[in-house]
Protein backbone atom coordinates (compact mmCIF):
# COMPACT_ATOMS: atom_id res chain seq x y z
CA UNK A 1 0.00 0.00 0.00
CA UNK A 2 1.80 2.97 -0.75
CA UNK A 3 1.52 5.97 1.28
CA UNK A 4 0.81 9.20 0.13
CA UNK A 5 1.01 12.29 1.68
CA UNK A 6 -0.69 15.50 0.81
CA UNK A 7 0.47 18.89 2.09
CA UNK A 8 -2.10 21.44 1.89
CA UNK A 9 -2.31 25.62 1.61
CA UNK A 10 -5.47 25.90 3.56
CA UNK A 11 -5.77 29.50 3.41
CA UNK A 12 -5.72 29.10 -0.30
CA UNK A 13 -7.53 26.28 -0.72
CA UNK A 14 -10.23 27.57 2.06
CA UNK A 15 -11.07 31.07 -0.08
CA UNK A 16 -11.40 28.59 -3.30
CA UNK A 17 -14.74 28.26 -4.69
CA UNK A 18 -15.73 25.01 -3.25
CA UNK A 19 -12.13 24.07 -2.27
CA UNK A 20 -12.37 21.93 1.19
CA UNK A 21 -14.60 19.66 -1.10
CA UNK A 22 -13.06 18.91 -3.69
CA UNK A 23 -10.08 18.14 -1.71
CA UNK A 24 -12.24 16.03 0.12
CA UNK A 25 -12.98 14.09 -2.94
CA UNK A 26 -9.57 13.66 -4.05
CA UNK A 27 -8.92 11.98 -0.85
CA UNK A 28 -11.64 9.89 -0.96
CA UNK A 29 -10.43 8.70 -4.38
CA UNK A 30 -6.88 8.51 -3.35
CA UNK A 31 -8.53 6.14 -0.40
CA UNK A 32 -10.79 3.95 -2.95
CA UNK A 33 -7.69 3.54 -5.08
CA UNK A 34 -5.69 2.11 -2.07
CA UNK A 35 -3.39 4.37 -1.17
CA UNK A 36 -2.54 5.24 2.75
CA UNK A 37 -2.76 8.85 3.61
CA UNK A 38 -0.86 11.54 5.58
CA UNK A 39 -2.20 15.09 5.58
CA UNK A 40 -0.20 18.12 7.08
CA UNK A 41 -2.38 19.19 10.55
CA UNK A 42 -3.75 22.58 8.81
CA UNK A 43 -4.97 21.15 6.08
CA UNK A 44 -6.51 18.04 7.86
CA UNK A 45 -8.55 20.18 9.82
CA UNK A 46 -9.96 22.10 7.15
CA UNK A 47 -11.14 19.12 5.28
CA UNK A 48 -12.30 17.22 7.89
CA UNK A 49 -9.35 14.80 7.84
CA UNK A 50 -7.83 14.93 11.62
CA UNK A 51 -7.29 10.90 11.84
CA UNK A 52 -4.78 11.17 9.09
CA UNK A 53 -3.19 14.70 10.42
CA UNK A 54 1.08 14.45 10.99
CA UNK A 55 3.43 17.48 11.34
CA UNK A 56 5.36 18.72 7.99
CA UNK A 57 8.59 16.97 8.80
CA UNK A 58 7.34 12.98 9.38
CA UNK A 59 4.48 14.06 6.56
CA UNK A 60 8.29 14.61 4.41
CA UNK A 61 9.54 11.83 6.02
CA UNK A 62 7.28 9.09 5.97
CA UNK A 63 5.02 9.63 2.76
CA UNK A 64 6.57 8.03 -0.26
CA UNK A 65 4.85 10.27 -2.42
CA UNK A 66 4.37 14.15 -1.55
CA UNK A 67 0.94 15.99 -2.96
CA UNK A 68 0.85 19.62 -2.97
CA UNK A 69 -2.22 21.46 -2.99
CA UNK A 70 -1.46 25.36 -3.53
CA UNK A 71 0.80 27.04 -5.50
CA UNK A 72 4.38 27.31 -6.55
CA UNK A 73 5.46 28.79 -2.91
CA UNK A 74 3.61 25.56 -1.55
CA UNK A 75 5.67 23.43 -3.84
CA UNK A 76 8.85 25.26 -3.05
CA UNK A 77 8.20 24.29 0.76
CA UNK A 78 7.11 20.63 0.03
CA UNK A 79 10.17 19.95 -1.94
CA UNK A 80 12.35 20.94 0.83
CA UNK A 81 10.26 18.83 3.24
CA UNK A 82 10.81 15.75 0.49
CA UNK A 83 14.55 17.00 0.31
CA UNK A 84 14.55 14.89 -3.19
CA UNK A 85 13.76 11.46 -1.27
CA UNK A 86 9.86 11.33 -2.72
CA UNK A 87 8.33 12.78 -5.85
CA UNK A 88 5.66 15.13 -5.95
CA UNK A 89 2.53 15.98 -7.53
CA UNK A 90 1.84 19.53 -7.55
CA UNK A 91 -1.63 20.85 -7.81
CA UNK A 92 -2.72 23.68 -8.54
CA UNK A 93 -5.40 25.96 -6.63
CA UNK A 94 -6.17 28.87 -8.58
CA UNK A 95 -3.84 31.20 -10.41
CA UNK A 96 -1.10 29.88 -12.73
CA UNK A 97 1.97 27.99 -11.57
CA UNK A 98 5.63 26.94 -13.45
CA UNK A 99 5.32 23.85 -11.24
CA UNK A 100 1.75 22.37 -10.73
CA UNK A 101 0.70 19.84 -12.78
CA UNK A 102 -2.97 19.27 -12.52
CA UNK A 103 -5.74 21.80 -11.65
CA UNK A 104 -7.40 21.24 -8.18
CA UNK A 105 -10.54 19.76 -10.25
CA UNK A 106 -8.39 17.23 -11.93
CA UNK A 107 -6.57 15.14 -9.10
CA UNK A 108 -9.54 12.72 -8.13
CA UNK A 109 -10.24 11.86 -11.72
CA UNK A 110 -6.04 10.79 -12.17
CA UNK A 111 -6.14 9.19 -8.22
CA UNK A 112 -5.69 6.03 -9.57
CA UNK A 113 -3.07 6.52 -11.91
CA UNK A 114 -1.07 8.38 -8.87
CA UNK A 115 -1.77 5.23 -6.83
CA UNK A 116 -0.59 2.93 -9.28
CA UNK A 117 2.38 4.83 -9.97
CA UNK A 118 1.78 5.34 -13.80
CA UNK A 119 3.64 8.78 -13.88
CA UNK A 120 7.08 10.23 -15.45
CA UNK A 121 9.34 11.72 -12.83
CA UNK A 122 11.16 15.13 -14.09
CA UNK A 123 14.26 15.53 -12.14
CA UNK A 124 15.23 19.35 -11.31
CA UNK A 125 18.56 20.75 -9.76
CA UNK A 126 18.80 21.86 -6.47
CA UNK A 127 20.95 24.21 -4.60
CA UNK A 128 22.78 23.75 -1.26
CA UNK A 129 23.70 27.04 0.50
CA UNK A 130 25.90 27.06 3.19
CA UNK A 131 26.73 30.02 5.96
CA UNK A 132 30.15 30.04 7.47
CA UNK A 133 31.77 31.92 10.24
CA UNK A 134 35.57 31.96 11.14
CA UNK A 135 35.77 28.48 9.50
CA UNK A 136 32.45 27.07 11.12
CA UNK A 137 29.40 26.15 9.45
CA UNK A 138 26.61 27.82 11.21
CA UNK A 139 23.38 26.41 8.92
CA UNK A 140 22.96 24.89 6.16
CA UNK A 141 19.37 25.09 3.38
CA UNK A 142 18.39 23.19 -0.07
CA UNK A 143 16.30 25.32 -2.65
CA UNK A 144 15.09 24.58 -5.55
CA UNK A 145 14.45 28.17 -6.57
CA UNK A 146 17.41 30.25 -5.56
CA UNK A 147 19.06 31.22 -2.69
CA UNK A 148 19.79 35.07 -2.23
CA UNK A 149 21.79 37.38 -0.34
CA UNK A 150 20.06 40.79 0.28
CA UNK A 151 19.66 43.77 3.32
CA UNK A 152 18.59 42.95 6.48
CA UNK A 153 15.68 45.67 6.64
CA UNK A 154 18.22 49.34 6.58
CA UNK A 155 17.95 50.91 3.36
CA UNK A 156 21.11 51.21 1.76
CA UNK A 157 23.24 49.75 -0.74
CA UNK A 158 25.02 46.10 0.12
CA UNK A 159 28.62 46.30 -1.06
CA UNK A 160 28.44 42.37 -1.88
CA UNK A 161 32.22 40.31 -3.06
CA UNK A 162 31.22 37.25 -5.56
CA UNK A 163 33.70 34.20 -6.06
CA UNK A 164 33.47 31.38 -8.48
CA UNK A 165 35.40 28.30 -7.35
CA UNK A 166 37.43 30.72 -5.89
CA UNK A 167 38.43 33.37 -7.87
CA UNK A 168 37.20 36.96 -7.86
CA UNK A 169 34.05 37.46 -9.87
CA UNK A 170 33.11 41.19 -8.97
CA UNK A 171 32.77 43.43 -6.25
CA UNK A 172 28.48 44.64 -6.34
CA UNK A 173 27.14 47.58 -4.84
CA UNK A 174 23.80 46.52 -5.02
CA UNK A 175 20.79 45.65 -3.21
CA UNK A 176 21.45 42.09 -3.05
CA UNK A 177 22.61 39.34 -5.38
CA UNK A 178 20.50 35.91 -6.69
CA UNK A 179 22.17 32.58 -6.93
CA UNK A 180 19.43 30.33 -9.05
CA UNK A 181 18.46 27.24 -10.42
CA UNK A 182 17.34 26.61 -14.07
CA UNK A 183 13.99 25.99 -12.51
CA UNK A 184 14.07 29.57 -10.20
CA UNK A 185 15.44 31.22 -13.35
CA UNK A 186 11.95 32.27 -13.88
CA UNK A 187 11.40 33.53 -10.50
CA UNK A 188 13.73 36.37 -8.69
CA UNK A 189 16.16 35.96 -10.94
CA UNK A 190 14.16 37.03 -14.30
CA UNK A 191 12.85 39.75 -11.88
CA UNK A 192 16.37 41.20 -11.18
CA UNK A 193 17.05 41.16 -15.24
CA UNK A 194 18.68 37.15 -15.03
CA UNK A 195 18.09 35.09 -18.11
CA UNK A 196 15.40 32.20 -19.03
CA UNK A 197 16.70 28.65 -18.70
CA UNK A 198 15.12 25.54 -20.04
CA UNK A 199 15.19 23.59 -16.22
CA UNK A 200 16.95 20.56 -18.22
CA UNK A 201 20.00 22.76 -18.56
CA UNK A 202 21.98 22.02 -15.14
CA UNK A 203 23.97 25.76 -14.04
CA UNK A 204 23.90 28.34 -12.33
CA UNK A 205 22.75 32.05 -12.29
CA UNK A 206 24.24 34.70 -10.40
CA UNK A 207 21.82 37.76 -10.94
CA UNK A 208 22.90 41.35 -8.93
CA UNK A 209 19.30 42.98 -7.81
CA UNK A 210 18.96 46.83 -8.74
CA UNK A 211 23.37 46.77 -8.89
CA UNK A 212 24.50 50.69 -9.05
CA UNK A 213 26.27 50.55 -11.71
CA UNK A 214 25.97 50.25 -15.19
CA UNK A 215 28.42 47.39 -16.05
CA UNK A 216 26.72 44.55 -13.61
CA UNK A 217 25.38 42.11 -15.69
CA UNK A 218 23.44 37.78 -14.66
CA UNK A 219 26.82 35.67 -15.03
CA UNK A 220 25.97 32.04 -15.88
CA UNK A 221 28.50 29.45 -14.70
CA UNK A 222 28.72 25.46 -14.62
CA UNK A 223 26.59 23.18 -12.45
CA UNK A 224 29.48 22.30 -10.02
CA UNK A 225 30.35 25.94 -9.74
CA UNK A 226 31.01 26.92 -5.82
CA UNK A 227 29.58 30.43 -5.73
CA UNK A 228 30.95 32.11 -2.29
CA UNK A 229 29.27 36.09 -0.96
CA UNK A 230 30.56 37.82 1.53
CA UNK A 231 29.62 41.44 2.85
CA UNK A 232 32.05 44.03 2.71
CA UNK A 233 33.22 45.55 6.96
CA UNK A 234 30.90 47.20 8.86
CA UNK A 235 27.64 45.73 6.92
CA UNK A 236 24.31 42.70 7.49
CA UNK A 237 22.20 41.65 5.39
CA UNK A 238 20.27 38.32 5.31
CA UNK A 239 19.99 34.68 3.74
CA UNK A 240 16.77 34.40 1.78
CA UNK A 241 16.15 30.80 0.47
CA UNK A 242 13.63 29.95 -2.32
CA UNK A 243 11.33 32.99 -1.13
CA UNK A 244 10.57 30.99 2.45
CA UNK A 245 13.33 31.18 4.60
CA UNK A 246 15.76 33.55 5.99
CA UNK A 247 19.04 33.43 7.87
CA UNK A 248 21.09 37.00 9.37
CA UNK A 249 24.81 37.22 8.30
CA UNK A 250 26.73 40.07 8.95
CA UNK A 251 30.55 41.01 7.77
CA UNK A 252 32.88 38.30 7.49
CA UNK A 253 30.29 35.29 6.93
CA UNK A 254 30.47 33.37 4.06
CA UNK A 255 27.70 32.36 1.62
CA UNK A 256 28.75 29.07 0.12
CA UNK A 257 26.50 28.10 -2.68
CA UNK A 258 26.42 24.97 -4.86
CA UNK A 259 24.75 22.51 -6.66
CA UNK A 260 22.76 19.72 -3.95
CA UNK A 261 23.50 16.06 -4.30
CA UNK A 262 19.30 15.86 -3.78
CA UNK A 263 17.11 16.51 -6.96
CA UNK A 264 13.57 18.00 -6.87
CA UNK A 265 11.50 14.78 -8.19
CA UNK A 266 8.77 15.97 -9.92
CA UNK A 267 5.59 13.88 -11.25
CA UNK A 268 4.51 14.54 -14.49
CA UNK A 269 1.46 12.98 -15.95
CA UNK A 270 1.41 14.16 -19.53
CA UNK A 271 4.99 15.12 -21.83
CA UNK A 272 6.15 18.59 -20.01
CA UNK A 273 5.76 21.78 -22.11
CA UNK A 274 8.05 24.32 -20.58
CA UNK A 275 7.59 26.79 -24.02
CA UNK A 276 3.94 26.27 -23.28
CA UNK A 277 3.92 27.35 -20.21
CA UNK A 278 6.29 30.45 -20.91
CA UNK A 279 3.84 31.38 -23.46
CA UNK A 280 0.88 31.40 -21.22
CA UNK A 281 2.49 32.83 -18.04
CA UNK A 282 4.61 35.46 -19.96
CA UNK A 283 2.22 35.86 -22.74
CA UNK A 284 4.19 35.31 -25.46
CA UNK A 285 2.82 35.24 -29.03
CA UNK A 286 -0.34 37.13 -27.66
CA UNK A 287 -2.01 39.31 -30.98
CA UNK A 288 -0.82 42.86 -30.53
CA UNK A 289 -3.75 45.07 -29.63
CA UNK A 290 -5.34 47.41 -31.86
Amino acid sequence: MKVVGILINAPKLNIYPGGPELARRAVGALRMAGARLLVNEEGAALIGAESMAVADAPLGEQAELLVILGGDGTILHGARLAAGRIPLLGVRVGGFGFLAEVNLEELAGVAGQIARGEYQVEERMMLQARVEREGMELASFVALNDVVVGKSGVARVLRLVASVDGELLARYPADGLVVATPTGSTAYSLSAGGPIVHPSVELIIITPISPHTFNARAVVVGRDARVTIELAAGQEGRLTVDGQVGYPIEAGDRVVVGRAEATTKLIRLSPPSFYGILRARLAWGEPEAR
